[in-house]
């Protein structure tokens, strides 16, 4: 009996996920614990393995598509078995996909022995030879008829391959030729501007001079991930849909120091945990919110929830975007628990590996986004919506600072840069809040 391969739901709040690329196509044989196919939502990437033995009978999507979550992407079974009644009502048809699969492996071998024959008729223009390897003979038949140039065009094809439709396209794009401007296009690679013919039509001396190709390349356009799509939505809506202030204070940075330091020497004698300034500081941001449960919260337009726990969100840098992880009921660890719940959320978003749920602005009752390891003395971060507030913590620089009887110096101090909204919270409110989190990093204490 044939066994359908859905797109499983990666958590609850993930509905749909991105194909990014099939591993297996049809006609392939398949072995349990075979890659099937590669996938991701919105932030972590995932993929599929084989169930099941046998050979794959029908792929319902492409590389690229958005799929709904528990839709049959593809079929495994025995070689010849129905899959009538398979097909999932957001997929193109089977058999239109195996047409398009066949029509592409026929024109293959057409266009070779097409490139191979004596030319005859038309020439191709030299942009149309130099593609004639990702163009399927009946586009570059149409193409050289009608005279464009098939050097720009995008393929729609299996593999990117230019077919008729794509030629088709760039056709009903340019202005109407005269028999004798198609000619002159042909032979000169001139492009059709404003047609002074009759119903418009562009002539022959219609025809502008051709691009000059060393610089017609010197930019190039790229898709934006779908991640990065994401991330765009997001911070836009929260700048659009919030008041968003910032308030920037310094805190007295040697006490953290002073326990980096300790931490190191303790780990020399065995300690096991490598607590970091930045797990300190969250830590420090902890105490600070149960003092404050106002800002533990989440702004719902005419009402405000607010959080008798702490979840505590991390942004974390990889090389798929910016991932803000949350370590939930954050308040009920100890300094060693919280450093090692932050560090395995974040080799967890480095890896792709994290749980969906945990990426959901929602999860999260307060964030904390630390630029001071790349030197970052000053910023603005934005709030992840719902959340009413999120601190950015940046680098430790000298400041100077009375030291009594009239005695200056320059002392280490650590930026916090508070962004709230002002819907949410007050001024002083948000001003009371960030100084209470300054005093809990110059008074932290924990035991090694």
């Amino acid at each position: 009996m044939a066994t359908v391969v859905i797109m499983p739901k990666q958590g609850q709040s993930v509905e749909s996920c991105i194909l990014t690329e099939f591993h297996k196509k049809k006609g392939d044989s398949v072995a349990v614990g075979d890659l099937l196919f590669a996938y991701e939502t919105d932030k972590a990437s995932f993929e599929e393995l084989a169930q099941v033995s046998g050979v794959v009978l029908e792929v319902f999507f492409a590389d690229g598509d958005e799929i709904p979550v528990l839709s049959n992407v593809m079929v495994i079974g025995a070689e010849g078995e129905s899959i009538a009644g398979l097909a999932p009502s957001s997929a193109p048809s089977a058999s239109s996909s195996s047409a398009d699969v066949s029509a592409s492996a026929d024109a293959k071998p057409a266009a070779a022995k097409e490139e191979s024959a004596p030319a005859s008729g038309v020439q191709p223009s030299a942009s149309g030879s130099q593609a004639a390897a990702g163009i399927s003979p009946r586009a570059r038949a149409l193409a050289e008829k009608e005279a464009v140039s098939t050097a720009s065009l995008c393929g729609t094809g299996p593999g990117g391959r230019v077919i008729e439709r794509d030629v088709q396209a760039a056709v009903a794009a340019l202005p109407k030729m005269t028999p004798l401007a198609k000619i002159v296009a042909r032979e000169t690679g001139a492009v059709p501007a404003a047609g002074s013919g009759l119903a418009g039509r562009a002539k022959s001396g219609d025809m502008a001079a051709p691009k000059n190709v060393i610089y017609a390349s010197d930019s190039e356009v790229k898709p934006l991930s779908n991640m990065r799509k994401l991330i765009a939505k997001a911070m836009h809506a929260s700048l659009q849909n919030s008041a968003q202030l910032t308030h920037h204070l310094g805190a007295d940075a040697r006490r953290l120091l002073e326990l980096r330091r300790a931490v190191k020497k303790a780990m020399d004698g065995g300690y096991p945990a490598n607590i970091t300034l930045n797990d300190m500081v969250c830590f420090a941001v902890i105490r600070a919110l149960k003092k404050f449960p106002q800002v533990n919260a989440h702004f719902l337009g005419d009402s405000v929830r607010l959080f008798n726990k702490v979840h505590l969100a991390l942004a974390v840098d990889t090389e798929r975007g910016l991932m803000v992880p949350v370590v939930k009921n954050a308040d009920d660890l100890s300094i060693q628990g919280l450093s090692g719940q932050l560090k395995a959320v974040a080799a967890a978003c480095k890896k792709g590996s994290v749980d969906p749920d945990l990426l959901s602005a929602e999860a999260a009752s307060f964030t904390v986004s630390n630029l001071g390891s790349y030197g970052v003395e000053m910023f603005t971060p934005v709030i992840n919506l719902p959340q009413v507030a999120i601190l950015g913590v940046n680098a430790i620089v000298p400041r100077p600072k009375d030291l009594g009887d009239g005695v200056y110096g320059f002392v280490p101090h650590v930026g916090l840069s508070l962004t709230y909204d002002h819907r949410a919270l007050d001024g002083g409110e948000a001003t009371r809040f960030v100084k209470q989190v300054a005093e809990e990093v110059e008074n932290l204490d924990f035991e090694l």
